[in-house]
């Protein structure tokens, strides 16, 4: 059966500086860096391997996904970068530190821009926007390698990821604003060939492969 595994890039310079981040294009911390070495790792240690690999435009998620295939052995692995993975479009908040915004706009109106399914902030998206660009290029080409049995290593960001979990777990427009993705952390699905979950594990050099079953 094919697997897919999910990454969320490593922590970025301006998740350390608490600032919405968007498609401001910065790099990974060295903190970032070590956790795409422990997700490369953790790929090695269980034997993974992969047919492709997809990842966004921006270069946290492509460090994260070069430092990952180095560890793990991925040396001759096609990758394929689209800006369809690109992270949540923060718009006017791009750049702005994260408490500060709550003292500008106040905190009820932030969690609104943050945690709502269809709110967009300010010349921005909302993670139903985000859904929309996502979601189609993973039935065309991500579930389309699928149906060919092939094995598939995305590395992306909280909000793309977060788009395709919902659709492969069914989660609700009420569920899925609350899903978190720990950054660097490879969450690997086993699938039928036609996009079905058979499983789900998140994975993690401190113990043993975690069930997650689908919500």
């Amino acid at each position: 059966m094919p697997t897919l595994a999910l990454v969320r890039h490593g922590q970025s310079l301006w998740n350390l500086e608490n600032r919405f981040t968007g498609w401001v294009d910065v790099p990974l911390t060295p903190l970032g860096e070590e956790e795409a070495r422990r997700g490369g790792l953790v790929m090695q240690q269980r034997g993974l391997t992969f047919d492709i690999t997809y990842t966004s435009a921006l270069k946290r998620a492509t460090e994260t996904l070069r430092i990952l295939m180095d560890v793990a052995g991925y040396d001759d692995l096609p990758v394929i970068g689209d800006p369809a993975l690109n992270e949540r479009h923060y718009g006017d908040l791009q750049g702005l530190n994260k408490d500060q915004t709550r003292e500008r706009y106040g905190a009820e109106q932030v969690h609104l821009w943050r945690r709502s399914y269809d709110v967009p902030p300010p010349n921005g998206e909302a993670l139903k926007d985000t859904a929309a660009r996502t979601l189609p290029f993973y039935e065309r080409s991500i579930l389309g390698d699928i149906r060919q049995g092939k094995d598939v290593l995305v590395v992306a960001h909280g909000n793309s990821n977060r788009s395709i979990v919902m659709e492969l777990d069914q989660l609700s427009e009420e569920q899925v604003p609350g899903l978190e993705l720990p950054t660097g952390v490879p969450l690997l699905y086993e699938l039928k060939e036609d996009g079905t979950v058979l499983d789900k594990k998140v994975l993690d050099l401190d113990e043993e492969p975690a069930d997650a079953e689908p919500q």
